[in-house]
C-alpha cells in the first residue's frame, strides 16, 4: 500500500506500482469504439502509461496534452492515456481540445488499478486510479515507476521521457 495525498489530506492506494526492472502485469483496456485492447496490441514498442484519475480534471487533461505534444509523433513509442473515465468522456474531450490520435484507455472493466497498485482505497476518489506514469520497453519490461505525491501535481515529464 502507498499513501499519497489529495490537496495535503492522504490517500491510500491498494499497493504499489510495479517495481522498475519487473514485466508489468498482463492488462486489459476498453477503447473509445468500445473494443479491447491489451499491451500485447502495442509488442515492440515502447509504452508510456499516463494514469490519471479522470480526463475531466485539470492536471490530467494537462498530462494528456504534454505526452501528445511530446511523444505523439514518434513511430517508435505509444502514449497510453489510462483512466476509469468511460471510453464517451475520454473520445469527448479530444475532440473538444482538438487531440487527434490520441490513444486513451478506459480501465473501468477488470482489475488494471488493483493489479498495478494504483487503485485509491481512501479519500474522495476512492476507486479511480492514482496519478502515475510507467515507462514499458517492448517485451513489458517496467523502464520507469512514478506514483505522482500529490493528485494535484503534474507528473515529472522528463523524467518518463527519458526513460523512453
Amino acid at each position: 500500500m502507498a499513501t499519497i495525498t489529495l490537496k495535503g489530506n492522504a490517500i491510500s492506494t491498494n499497493g504499489d506500482l510495479p517495481a522498475v526492472g519487473s514485466k508489468a502485469p498482463a492488462a486489459r483496456f476498453v477503447k473509445q469504439d468500445l473494443g479491447e485492447a491489451t499491451l500485447g496490441d502495442f509488442a515492440g514498442k515502447t509504452k508510456v502509461l499516463n494514469i490519471f484519475p479522470s480526463i475531466d480534471t485539470g492536471i490530467c487533461a494537462l498530462s494528456v496534452k504534454a505526452f501528445h505534444d511530446k511523444l505523439g509523433g514518434r513511430d517508435d513509442v505509444v502514449v497510453l492515456h489510462v483512466s476509469r473515465d468511460l471510453p464517451f468522456a475520454q473520445k469527448r474531450f479530444c475532440g473538444a481540445e482538438g487531440i487527434e490520435n490520441a490513444m486513451t484507455l478506459s480501465a473501468f472493466r477488470g482489475d488494471f488499478a488493483r493489479d498495478y497498485g494504483i487503485e485509491m482505497t481512501t479519500g474522495p476518489l476512492a476507486a479511480l486510479c492514482a496519478r502515475a506514469v510507467l515507462v514499458l520497453d517492448g517485451n513489458d519490461v517496467v523502464m520507469h515507476a512514478e506514483l505522482v505525491p500529490e493528485i494535484a501535481q503534474e507528473p515529472d515529464y522528463a523524467a518518463a521521457i527519458a526513460a523512453v
